[in-house]
């Protein structure tokens, strides 16, 4: 395998991450200081790499998978992840921060109203317009200020109180290691998302009005992260150090502007093949499974051209089915009506 790979999709944890070369010139951030490096990976991530994270162990990326996702490392870009639904898309994030050891997975789910700030931080305006009205109406209370005034000096800890950084703007803060963002499903935003993203995956920054406009008074407000840790942003900007590793996946509902795919390495993820399928099988049932339900897997190969499965629907056939203990004749009817069922195509379930 080639020494160049930091990623290499083989399984097993390693420090390969220390031996990333400098980014390009045009890439090369100085966000600071750094903050703390995140916790491990969680549940989710478990759940995804499959029972004590076996996915990372048996899937085994194409070697046009391993080089983009280097090349991704390398250039300090994102990852446009492309390919149908169930190809493993997500899960490449999560395999990604287990081997390099990049601590818990930041996700952003994309629906039809996420907006930029969304992703950057979310600010609850009304919640401390209605702490400053009560601890102006309780008596003795400490004599609140202005709305617009000194920030530190409010009630209960200042505006940082109702400032939480977004999946994306955790990802932005200055850390030694990048962090791995999962953008899911971008095609499933609004027209103007993949636009309003592209400043800030160039510059690697954002200011929160908020609190730029009150730093004079507060230049150092402690806000919360994505992922409940305390962080503390300077002058209203939260700049990166280490551009974090993004993956931003779509299930080709519909085209990006090329200013976007400008910035992005693009990889397209085939549907699995039966030996894919195999892997992710034992990753999540044992190591003798994909022998032992190697025809529920084939069942799910057996379709019609043009028609749309998702891996989801396999492992739900071969979950029912093992819990089921299904062995008699009649049983077998059972399993062979219900795995029909499960796996129906997605684009013909009428």
């Amino acid at each position: 395998m080639s020494d160049w790979l930091i990623y290499r999709g083989a399984g097993a944890p390693h420090d390969g991450i220390e031996h990333l070369p400098p980014p390009p010139p045009w890439r090369d951030f100085d966000g600071g200081p750094l903050v703390p490096p995140p916790a491990a990976l969680d549940h989710s991530s478990e759940r995804r790499l499959g029972v004590q994270r076996r996915e990372a162990t048996y899937h085994r990326p194409g070697e046009t998978e391993r080089e983009l996702v280097n090349a991704a490392l390398y250039l300090r870009r994102p990852l446009l992840v492309t390919g149908p639904p169930g190809s493993g898309k997500s899960t490449l994030a999560h395999s990604v921060a287990y081997e390099l050891g990049l601590g818990k997975v930041l996700t952003w789910p994309i629906v039809s109203r996420s907006t930029l700030r969304d992703g950057l931080y979310q600010y609850d305006a009304i919640g401390r317009l209605q702490d400053l009205q009560i601890a102006r109406a309780t008596p003795h209370a400490e004599q609140a200020p202005d709305p617009q005034g000194d920030a530190a000096a409010e009630p209960g800890g200042g505006i940082g109180r109702y400032i939480r950084l977004g999946p994306l703007g955790t990802a932005l803060l200055p850390t030694a290691r990048p962090r791995v963002l999962l953008v899911d499903e971008l095609d499933k935003s609004d027209i103007d998302l993949p636009n309003d993203l592209l400043n800030v995956l160039e510059e690697g920054e954002f200011t929160v009005p908020e609190l730029e406009r009150l730093a004079a008074s507060a230049p150092e407000v402690p806000v919360l992260t994505d992922d409940a840790r305390q962080v503390t942003v300077r002058g209203g900007k939260v700049r990166c150090h280490a551009f974090p590793f993004i993956v931003m996946t779509s299930n080709g509902e519909r085209d990006f502007p090329a200013p976007l795919l400008r910035r992005c390495i693009h990889l397209h993820i085939p549907a699995p093949d039966k030996e894919r399928l195999a892997g992710m099988v034992r990753a999540h049932f044992g190591e003798d499974a994909a022998e032992r339900y190697e025809s529920v897997i084939d069942h799910y190969l057996d379709r019609d051209p043009g028609d749309v499965r998702a891996v989801d629907q396999l492992l739900n056939a071969i979950h029912l089915t093992q819990q089921a203990g299904w062995a008699d004749a009649d049983e077998e009817q059972t399993r062979a009506r219900l795995t029909s069922a499960l796996m129906r195509p997605l684009d013909r379930m009428r």
